[in-house]
């Protein structure tokens, strides 16, 4: 096909060009509209500041795409900077959804978590002004090495995602904030440094994953690529890693052209992050810090830097463009101008593509020239004959007789400007659009100051109710409506009919007006969910479930509103997702998108655990959570492996709304048990269907939150573990972790601890208490009550401290410990496990510990293993990395006075809700200690 094209005379093209006359009667393709997402935009993006934003976008063609491959790695200032200052088309690549990683805002863990951040990352977008991909992997835990990480992903995996990104996005610089090389540290931030670099040449070569071009994408040729420059120092020891604590040689990896770069890559480019853009009143770096305070999960929120200078040097890998090599900006070289969009053409039709843009461009001088923060309207007229005679040019090109490669590259830039010139066109006229369901309770008094009244958050399968949707003309200028209505995706056969009539035809200056839609749901309506899952969390990418959702953060939201109104003879599109009201006590009025979800949700937590050989009988909790609007009844049930009994064996639930949640205890009488895995399965029954899976909504308070689904089903492994009854636990939370419910297979119900309990309540009825992951970290006041908790092991209890980072660095144990500021980790899960001390009565009673209950562990050993330690600590095991000095400071035993302080480092907090049996043996050794009669005969060692 593409042959052919070019055989075509470029004479013909160019004619064919001049020849379209300039009417707009001729039919154009208007680039689609997608809905907004939040129901309020940012300050920043919205009235005069986000209007001349908006013009210094229209006046550029430049675009450029960062890789980064968690969120909150992106270099948000340059984003920033780059969309708000520069006027860059920008977007956000990012390989996984940061599934792997820590969470101090909540308790969702693995796949929840990725779900989360995905939210925080989308709210963080918003300030950086950047459009948000991803990829199909999964962050699997902390990485090492390059190698592993790409051995896990599958290098064909990560580029064939990367390739048709670039295809899709088509921008002219790729940047990224990491190299490739082991100055990024995490190896998968090395992938994501590297595949930046391999999409320069792989995305233009169309011999590369030719099904996308079979797919309608088309090959793409960056102009240039960059990454930054390298965080770790190089000095003449090389470069250290941060990952492994080793250093390497100061070489790195030129991927775009398989070259070296002999020490540290020099800055060819220093963007100026921190100058300040007075559109907004802010740097890109003080608006990029605001973007990365929202993802809160990883750091608790961060502080915004004062102004000031500030920049950040970017080493140029490739360029297909002459450019020197020191350059002002990323696009030094490259023409920016809207001409620039007609050297796409060949050369004889290039001309009068030129001639047109020019013609665009110079309405968009004019509205620069005209433009006045007091009265935005003014420019109106300009913008809507920028996007006339964009209309126009679109038609002409798809009419001209032009090599395929140009077409699609022209009418995609056009497609840019005419959703920018739409955009720019709303905010000059103060058009505005919202779309809410409309509550079934008429508006309380005084319901102005009080906001919109509760509505249901998500919809069920043959529901019927009313949207409300507001179309409000806050300018000085008339619009005529062509038409509102309401859409639906990914399902067509919602019904949907307009309750108040025909839509207005004109809105007059500061009017608004309010329609109301009565809406079915199908009986099979697609129930709001990721398009993205995988079977287990071993596994390292995600089945995608339907492939024209893959890049996106999410899978449409079910229902919009959609208006399309015209001034001066050009359509203006908004759109908006349909949103839900819920009032949050002290926040006032949550709007959030409307959600499709099944009528019951069935949920089993845990997931996983273990069985002991022993037991008898197993508590098994089924949580229902019904969103039918109205009173439900129906039964729930186990499926249950053969020969094994519940009680009860069937039972009613009752339901009072939407959103009522009934706990219903099973007693499961096991059968036989050995070291073997058994399923139990629940099942509700409501109306004649049969429901087998459920949700919980990820996130927190002030973060949208999305539902999590996942069978209702509880896996179980037979394991051979023994623990003294009757022990008393106390638990202080951490960061968030699972450990407290997996206790409970234990027999162990834990008491949560507050400050209060530490600060002044008495400790000494526990048996043991337990510090959750980075407790130190999380829980300030630790620090306060240490010496309280000291005192509570001297007196003969026991202290379980799982791992910390540096913020415990601080000798809170009884005696000498040192974390340093970079602890040690060891990441290889199957990483050889050395018993020192077989003897060592800690690893002898209740369960004999062997290696052999190191198996089965998923991600990793551990982190935070101690660097040294006072002699008085008995180390009894050691694990270590290839090529990492072997590391003892996973687990520390200290006898002190009467008790024992545990210091552990092991991933025992992971293990335990993946039904790990040996991290259950190990648990259940520790919270022992006080009634181990070997560990008592040990003296008391010198408390000097």
């Amino acid at each position: 096909m593409r042959a052919r094209c070019l055989r075509r005379t470029i004479g013909a093209a160019a004619v064919a060009v001049a020849a379209v006359t300039t009417s707009l009667t001729m039919k154009a393709q208007i680039a689609p509209v997608s809905p907004a997402v939040n129901a309020r935009p940012l300050a920043i993006n919205q009235g005069s500041a986000g209007l001349w934003q908006d013009l210094v976008r229209l006046h550029t063609r430049a675009s450029l795409l960062m890789f980064t491959a968690h969120p909150d790695d992106e270099d948000g200032g340059l984003l920033a900077y780059e969309s708000r200052a520069v006027g860059a088309e920008t977007t956000l690549f990012t390989l996984n959804r940061g599934e792997g990683g820590q969470n101090v805002m909540s308790a969702n863990f693995w796949d929840p978590l990725g779900l989360l951040r995905t939210q925080e990352l989308l709210n963080a977008d918003r300030y950086y002004g950047a459009q948000q991909y991803f990829s199909s992997v999964a962050d699997f835990g902390f990485t090492k090495t390059k190698a592993e990480a790409l051995q896990k992903w599958g290098y064909d995996r990560v580029l064939y995602d990367s390739v048709r990104i670039v295809r899709m996005v088509r921008p002219l610089v790729v940047t990224s904030v990491f190299s490739g090389n082991v100055a990024d540290g995490h190896g998968q931030h090395q992938v994501a440094g590297q595949m930046a670099q391999e999409v320069f040449r792989a995305a233009a070569d169309p011999t590369v994953f030719p099904d996308q071009i079979r797919a309608g994408l088309r090959p793409w040729a960056p102009l240039k690529v960059y990454a930054r420059q390298p965080f770790a120092p190089v000095t003449e020891k090389g470069v250290y890693d941060y990952a492994t604590g080793n250093w390497a040689p100061a070489r790195f990896r030129n991927y775009a052209d398989h070259t070296w770069i002999d020490g540290k890559p020099s800055a060819t480019v220093e963007v100026p992050e921190g100058q300040w853009i007075p559109a907004i009143g802010d740097s890109g770096i003080q608006v990029g810090r605001q973007g990365l305070n929202q993802q809160k999960s990883q750091n608790g929120g961060i502080a915004i830097p004062e102004p000031g200078p500030a920049e950040t040097g970017y080493h140029r890998y490739a360029s297909r463009v002459a450019a020197p090599s020191q350059e002002s900006s990323f696009f030094d070289g490259i023409d920016v101008s809207l001409e620039g969009i007609a050297d796409y053409a060949p050369p004889a039709a290039a001309q009068p593509l030129r001639t047109r843009l020019a013609a665009i461009d110079a309405a968009v001088t004019d509205a620069m020239r005209d433009y006045r923060a007091g009265a935005p309207e003014k420019i109106a007229p300009e913008l809507a004959h920028g996007l006339s005679l964009t209309n126009a040019l679109v038609a002409q090109v798809q009419a001209a007789s032009l090599p395929e490669d140009a077409r699609y590259n022209i009418l995609h830039e056009l497609g840019v400007k005419q959703r920018q010139f739409n955009h720019a066109l709303a905010d000059a006229l103060g058009i505005s659009l919202g779309a809410v369901v409309a509550p079934k309770a008429p508006q309380p008094s005084f319901g102005f100051f009080h906001g919109g009244a509760e509505t249901f958050r998500t919809a069920i399968p043959g529901q019927q109710f009313t949207v409300r949707v507001h179309l409000a003309n806050q300018g000085s200028d008339a619009v005529q409506v062509q038409s509102v209505k309401l859409t639906t995706d990914p399902d067509k056969d919602w019904t949907l009919a307009a309750v108040d009539g025909a839509a207005p035809t004109a809105l007059a200056p500061e009017e608004a007006r309010s329609l109301r839609f009565s809406v079915t749901v199908p009986a099979d309506a697609t129930v709001t969910q990721p398009y993205f899952s995988r079977p287990s969390i071993e596994q390292p990418y995600y089945n995608i479930s339907n492939k024209k959702y893959l890049g996106l953060p999410f899978m449409p939201y079910p229902l919009s509103a959609r208006a399309v109104l015209t001034y001066r003879g050009v359509a203006i599109t908004l759109a908006q997702v349909v949103q839900t009201v819920q009032r949050v006590e002290g926040t006032g009025p949550v709007e959030n998108p409307l959600t499709v979800s099944p009528a019951i949700s069935v949920w089993v937590a845990p997931r996983k655990g273990i069985i002991p050989f022993d037991k008898k009988s197993v508590p098994l909790t089924v949580t229902i959570r019904s969103q039918v609007k109205g009173p439900s009844e129906g039964t729930v049930r186990l499926h249950l492996p053969e020969g094994w009994k519940a009680i009860p064996a069937e039972t009613a639930f009752h339901a009072t709304g939407e959103g009522s949640e009934q706990c219903i205890d099973f007693q499961v009488m096991p059968l036989g048990v050995k070291a073997a895995r058994y399923a139990i399965r629940a099942e509700a029954l409501y109306q004649g269907a049969s429901y087998t899976s459920g949700f919980i909504l990820t996130g927190y308070p002030g973060l949208r939150p999305y539902p999590y689904y996942r069978d209702a089903a509880f896996t179980a492994t037979g394991a051979d573990v023994k623990l003294p009854g009757g022990l008393r636990v106390g638990y202080v939370s951490g960061t968030g972790d699972s450990v407290p419910q997996s206790l409970g297979d234990l027999g162990i119900a834990p008491v949560y601890l507050t400050d209060q309990d530490l600060a002044s309540g008495s400790l000494n009825g526990f048996d043991a208490i337990i510090l959750g992951v980075r407790a130190y970290a999380a829980r300030p006041t630790l620090a306060a009550v240490n010496a309280r908790l000291l005192a509570y092991v001297h007196s003969g209890g026991t202290l379980i401290v799982q791992y910390n980072t540096p913020e415990f660095d601080h000798n809170f144990g009884p005696y000498p410990l040192q974390l340093t500021g970079n602890p040690e980790k060891v990441i290889d899960e199957t990483s050889k496990v050395l018993i020192l001390d077989p003897t060592y009565p800690a690893l002898n009673w209740p369960n004999q510990i062997t290696v052999h209950d190191f198996d089965g562990w998923i991600e990793e050993r551990g982190h935070g293993f101690m660097h040294a330690w006072d002699p008085r600590y008995t180390a009894p095991t050691e694990t270590h990395d290839p090529g990492q000095a072997p590391q003892k400071g996973g687990l520390l035993i200290a006898r002190f006075g009467k008790g024992f302080y545990v210091y552990d480092g092991y991933a025992l907090y992971r293990q335990l809700p993946e039904g790990v049996p040996g991290a259950y043996r190990i648990f259940a050794n520790l919270l022992a200690l006080s009634h181990n009669a070997g560990m008592l005969k040990l003296p008391e060692p010198s408390e000097k």
